[in-house]
Parts: structure tokens; C-alpha cells; sequence
């Protein structure tokens, strides 16, 4: 997919060409992704992603990346440079160097002195429990705190030690003084710092107190200069907060060059998934999951490992759309987008996930032919490869059947069937082990009907694919499915999501047959399982021991419980 290709002209376009038309921040345009370092980015932030730095691409401008690591307790290196990765792989760079919150400390410390000393800004002691308890509901104003009233001057003393680390936690916070009946609530005397005695990932033992993320996020966007910020809708309520503290620290400023415009959009909802990030990291705490990369996660790094490319993540954030109002998309629009992308480009192999023997009885037993076959007939510059055949052949057990219906074009008793790029076989009789159940399948097979050959006019109706029982190697093969059974499975309040697992989401398939080649695939190689599905190569894959995750199958058959 080219840029042009995702270019959408949504209302957030709409609105930057008119601030562009009417010289807005003198014409300047800066977006930024200002992702927490406290998890793995999911599906919801590729959306984001794709917006931000497709705007950026679209006009020629720049969009940074900040962490906004205001948290030592829930941040950590591995989130930052999991967040890089995934943004690079989805095609994306930032502007410049990576930035942080964390640059910027000083700066904010600076500005809440500036609030204090303003009357702006008080030092409190109430308890969680007691803010909670005081700050009323939407439809009843809150009550001012006793510590509201303090003079500045004991403000500026109780702040200057809680920075030097004189208090325990929770003894003190620093709320800003705004307006304790307002009805947004967000503006009744909120937290602008609290106390947390551990280090930070990047500051080390610096800092005691950290700014909240409504107090850091605003200011972040104002010192980089971003001309509009692109927040999902729940952030329109903090807004107001947001244009407070900025109005409040240029109070007494000449107007600045740029002034960050928010701006808010919907945010991604999937069915049959969690993207709550608490959840996310839940599922991986309790070993729920093997971890952030899991297949059956909406993470990014799970569904590059699961086979998902870069071009059908954009794909479907282009179909998804820029909207105004929360809806849920349903995953199966994002399975199609990977149906999409890999049928292009993905090669199509052969694979046995679960075989049974077919024995040609009058091919000769010690010929072996190799037949060329085309490697993707969705890209004429994919080429061709050769298959070696024989007498002894794996076919999935599926494709036999005893006693079949009306209507059944695979193989079955006294029936007709081509093998791909090869011959046309009919089944002479079978046998089968104590418990009834068909070990070997007993053919015959027409030399004159090779695939390919001019004189191979006859046709039949099924077409089966097939490895040489010489020649095919051993797979595993981790069949993945969707990890919920319900589609809103956080959207229970007296169920807890996990009730809604589904026990199916992963079946691990050993013995199953493929290609000799592909046991030296490389990780995170695509290819299209014949008949079966698209299966991308594990991280856990070896030549002595092949690995490949299945990432979708050829069409929606989840209704059909596929």
C-alpha cells in the first residue's frame, strides 16, 4: 500500500487545512505519538500511529515521539524500545531523536513553583480516600480541602521538601487550585504531583516527586511546539485542564508563536478482544498467555509474530476511518485486510497438518519425478519451484472419505481426483488399523494426465494437494484462534473478562508434514498453506525442529466454528 493509498480526508485533515489556510502557528505543522511506557502498543495505538505520522507524511511536516514517563512504578525500558520497534516495523519515523516527559521535569518543576506562587497551586495532606470523598459528584459541587487556604509561602516551603524527599508517600501532594464546584470534575482541584520514592528508568534517583500525566501531557505538546494534538475522545473532558495550566503559566507571556490545538477522535474498539492495557498485562502476569508477543494478543509485537504484515495493519486503519463517535469494529474486517495482503504476496506451499499414507500401486517404487509448480499465481514475478513425487504420498486424512455424500469431489472409494502440478489418481481400495481408523490409501495413478503435459486433456472435479512421504519433513504447527468467545468480553461489570476465554485459541499440531525447504524458513516468513491458510514461521522455529504459527485462514470461518 503507498502513501497515497492511505491518505483519507477525515475531519481531522479538514480542520489542519483550514488552520494551514488561515496561517495558524504561522503556518507550522507538528504532530506527535505520545505513548506510557507501562506496556506493549495493541491495535489501537497502530490506528493512532497510522494517523499521526500519516499526517505528518501527507504534508511533509514532522511528528514526534514522546514517552510520557511520568511513572517510575509501571515504566520500564523494555516498553520503550518494544514501542520503537513497533513503530519502525510499521513503516514509520519519527521526527528527530525519541523524546520524554521525563526531559522536561525541571521545566514542569519549575512551572508548578510558578503556580504556587501565583495562589494557583496548594500543598495538601488528605488522604486518596478523603480527595475522593471531597470532590462531590457532576451534579454536586465538591468541598474545598482544609489545606486549600495555605499562604504561599508555606506552599513554596512543603513543596521545596517533598522535592527533597522529606516526606513519605502519600504524606503530600501538590493540587492545582481551580474551581471545586465546577462540573467538570477534572477541574476540581486536581493532582499536579505526588510522592513516589523509587527510580526512575531514566532519571535514576533524581526526582521523588513526579508530575501526573494531566499536568505533564499539555505542556509536553506546548515545549515541542506540537500544533495539534490528536487524543481519543475520552481526553475532550481534560481539554479545559489541559488550556488551564497553559493559560495560567503564560499568563504574563507575550503570545507564543505555537499554541497546541487538541483535537479528539474515536477510539479503536475490536469485538472479541481486551485493549485495555491493565487487562492486557494481566493476561500476561498470570501466564494466560506466553507474554507481550503472543499470537492471540491485538499487540503489535503479537501479530507481527503471528504473521500480520505492516501493509494490512494500514489497510485497516484505513477502512476503519477517522470518527467522530466510539463504535466496534469487528476483528473479521482486520482478517480480511491479512487475506488481502498475503494472497499478493504470500507463496503458496505444501503442508499436511494432519496426514494419512497414500501409496500409488503402479508407479514404480524406486522413480522419484520432481514437478514444477507455480509459487503464486497472484504475482507472475514469484517463479516457479519443483516438488518431488513419488510412490508414497502423505494427503490430509479430510480429503478421503469412506462412505461420502452427494456432492463430494475429494477422494473416496472407486473415485477420481488430480493431485496439484501433478497426476490424476483413483482410489483402489484403503485399510485401516484395529480401531478402524484409515492408515493407508491405495491408488492408481494415469501417467498420461501430468499437470501440464499437452496430453493431459482429461478433467476431473477435486484437486488435492500432497507431499512425498520421502521427502516431507516434521512440523509444529500452533493453531491460533480468536482468545475471547464473547464479543464484548470486558463489557460485563459482574463478570470478569477472563470468564470469557476461549479454551480453543490455541491447538498445537505435531507430526504434521511440510515442504523439505521450509525447514529453513526464516522467522516471521509468510506463506500460504495450501487449501489450509496463511502460516507464518515461529521465533522458536529450527531446521531441526520447524515451527509456524497459523495467522488466518483463507476466509472467514469463525461462524462456522473453523
Amino acid at each position: 500500500m503507498n502513501l497515497k493509498e492511505l491518505e483519507i480526508k477525515n475531519f481531522i485533515y479538514q480542520e489542519i487545512d483550514n488552520d494551514l489556510a488561515v496561517g495558524k502557528n504561522g503556518g507550522k505543522l507538528l504532530t506527535r505519538f505520545p505513548p506510557e511506557p507501562n506496556g506493549y502498543l495493541h491495535i489501537g495505538h497502530a490506528k493512532a500511529i497510522c494517523l499521526n505520522f500519516g499526517i505528518a507524511q501527507h504534508y511533509s511536516s514532522g511528528c514526534n515521539l514522546r514517552f510520557d514517563d511520568t511513572n517510575p512504578i509501571t515504566e520500564d525500558t523494555e516498553y520503550t524500545d518494544s514501542i520503537k520497534e513497533d513503530i519502525l516495523w510499521l513503516g514509520f519515523k519519527w521526527e528527530g531523536d525519541e523524546k520524554y516527559a521525563s526531559d522536561y521535569f525541571e521545566q514542569l518543576y519549575e512551572w508548578a513553583v510558578l503556580l504556587i506562587k501565583q495562589g494557583k497551586a496548594y500543598v495538601d495532606e488528605l488522604s486518596p480516600e478523603e480527595i475522593a470523598s471531597q470532590k462531590g459528584t457532576p451534579t454536586e459541587p465538591g468541598t474545598e480541602s482544609p489545606f486549600r487556604n495555605r499562604s504561599i509561602e508555606d506552599n513554596l516551603s512543603l513543596f521545596q521538601k517533598m522535592k527533597n524527599g522529606e516526606f513519605k508517600e502519600g504524606e503530600k501532594i501538590l493540587r492545582a487550585k481551580i474551581d471545586m464546584a465546577s462540573p467538570n470534575m477534572h477541574l476540581r482541584d486536581p493532582i499536579m504531583y505526588r510522592i513516589i520514592h523509587k527510580p526512575h528508568h531514566r532519571t535514576g534517583n533524581k526526582w521523588c516527586i513526579y508530575p501526573m500525566y494531566d499536568y505533564t501531557h499539555g505542556q509536553s505538546d506546548f515545549i515541542e511546539g506540537i500544533t495539534h494534538s490528536l487524543c481519543t475522545l475520552e481526553f475532550e473532558v481534560h481539554r479545559p485542564l489541559y488550556d488551564w495550566y497553559l493559560d495560567q503559566i503564560l499568563e504574563n507571556e507575550p503570545p507564543p508563536e505555537v499554541r497546541t490545538r487538541q483535537i479528539e477522535f474515536a477510539r479503536l474498539n475490536l469485538n472479541y478482544t481486551v485493549m485495555s492495557k491493565r487487562k492486557l498485562l494481566q493476561l500476561v502476569q498470570q501466564k494466560i498467555v506466553s507474554g507481550w508477543d503472543d499470537p492471540r494478543l491485538p499487540t503489535i509485537s503479537g501479530m507481527r509474530r503471528r504473521g500480520y504484515t505492516p501493509e494490512a495493519i494500514k489497510m485497516f486503519a484505513q477502512k476503519v476511518g477517522i470518527a467522530k463517535r466510539d463504535n466496534v469494529i469487528d476483528v473479521s474486517l482486520l482478517e480480511f485486510c491479512i487475506r488481502e495482503d498475503l494472497n499478493k504476496n504470500a507463496n503458496r506451499v505444501n503442508a499436511v497438518l494432519n496426514p494419512v499414507k497414500l501409496t500409488i500401486n503402479n508407479y514404480p517404487e524406486d522413480k522419484i519425478e520432481f514437478l514444477e509448480t507455480q509459487n503464486n499465481p497472484e504475482d507472475e514475478a514469484s517463479g516457479t519451484r519443483f516438488l518431488p513425487f513419488c510412490r508414497e504420498l502423505y494427503i490430509e486424512r479430510d480429503d478421503f472419505m469412506e462412505n461420502p455424500p452427494k456432492n463430494y469431489f475429494r477422494l473416496a472409494p472407486g473415485k477420481e481426483v488430480r493431485l496439484k502440478s501433478a497426476y490424476i489418481i483413483k482410489c483402489e481400495s484403503f485399510e485401516k488399523d484395529d480401531d478402524g481408523n484409515v492408515i493407508e490409501i491405495i491408488c492408481s495413478y494415469d501417467p498420461e494426465t501430468r499437470s501440464g503435459m499437452p496430453q493431459s486433456q482429461r478433467k476431473v472435479k477435486g484437486t488435492l494437494h500432497w507431499l512425498s512421504a520421502r521427502h516431507a519433513i516434521d512440523a509444529e504447527i500452533r493453531v491460533y484462534d480468536r482468545l475471547f468467545c464473547d464479543p464484548e468480553p470486558d463489557g460485563h461489570k459482574e463478570t470478569d473478562f477472563l470468564e470469557f476465554l476461549n479454551p480453543d485459541s490455541l491447538k498445537t499440531l505435531n507430526g504434521c508434514k511440510i515442504e523439505p525447504f521450509l525447514k529453513e524458513a526464516k522467522p516471521l516468513e509468510k506463506f500460504q498453506f495450501q487449501r489450509v491458510g496463511y502460516f507464518c514461521v515461529d521465533y522458536d522455529s529450527t531446521p531441526e525442529h520447524p515451527v509456524f504459527n497459523k495467522t488466518v485462514g483463507l476466509k472467514d470461518g469463525w461462524t462456522k466454528g473453523n
